[in-house]
């Protein structure tokens, strides 16, 4: 199979959550996406983030977590992230290199936080530590879209504000094409996930996280600031920062060199 890679869904508390897997490393490297997640999960999709990320196969197992199926209405980050590693206890995972990106991000800092024998190395890219008045203005316009089902207003306004500008000048008929596919039946996950956005708030704790961490941001992020990943990295003891003076919120799409900066760390390099 291509790159070992598998997709799952395993059961817990009578709750279903989707994951997928690929590689065969003796290491673990656990990926947990953005605020997307609400709107489609990482079932069926094995084989595109197998090859994604195809650079990590040789040395690590690698798990993209989804958030659970059926979530509360003011379910939360730290919520989320204990469920989370209950999920990857089941699964065995016992000590994982973590990569967050946007509120995956966010719910990595509770794992790290709260389970600190867990993770290894944390990675936390294009996210933030607790709210601004940018990621609550973006949210509120999503949740805003969600609430009339509009997904093709959600997935453009999402792309404006997330991509360079040279992207989206190249890209614009994908985007145009992939904004008016795969709408969920139901908005209710995704407008609790950007709610979630909105109220997480791990900024006094970051302290705690005592794992080596690197912090990714964009000079130009639109959706979480720049300034965001600047706070994270004043609170977490020895962080470092990585830049990208060129592009915001979908940097780790953009960037060719983003895939190769988290393996060398996660390797320990």
């Amino acid at each position: 199979m291509f790159y070992n890679a598998k997709n799952h869904r395993v059961t817990i508390d009578g709750d279903t959550t989707d994951f997928i897997s690929f590689g065969k490393g003796k290491k673990n490297l656990v990926i947990i996406p953005g605020v997307g997640d609400g709107l489609k999960t990482a079932k069926g999709l094995a084989i595109p983030f197998a090859f994604m990320y195809r650079l990590f196969a040789k040395d690590f197992t690698v798990y993209v977590m989804s958030r659970k199926n059926n979530v509360p209405e003011n379910y939360n980050t730290r919520q989320m992230a204990f469920d989370m590693h209950k999920v990857l206890r089941s699964v065995r995972v016992e000590k994982t290199s973590v990569v967050g990106v946007s509120m995956g991000g966010m719910i990595a800092q509770y794992l790290a936080i709260d389970f600190p024998e867990f993770v290894e190395r944390l990675v936390l890219t294009v996210t933030l530590s607790r709210p601004n008045d940018v990621v609550k203005e973006r949210c509120h316009a999503w949740i805003k879209s969600a609430e009339l089902k509009d997904y093709e207003a959600i997935m453009k306004d999402s792309a404006l504000y997330s991509y360079s500008d040279q992207y989206l000048r190249k890209n614009k008929l994908m985007l145009n094409i992939i904004s008016k596919i795969g709408a969920p039946k139901n908005f209710d996950r995704f407008i609790t996930f950007s709610k979630a956005c909105t109220t997480h708030n791990a900024y006094e704790e970051l302290e705690k996280i005592t794992c080596p961490t690197l912090v990714i941001g964009g000079k130009q992020d639109k959706i979480v600031t720049y300034g965001a990943s600047e706070e994270i990295v004043s609170k977490i003891p020895n962080a470092k920062l990585k830049t990208y003076q060129e592009y915001g919120h979908a940097l780790y799409e953009e960037a060719k060199d983003f895939n190769n900066v988290v393996y060398e760390f996660c390797c320990g390099e």
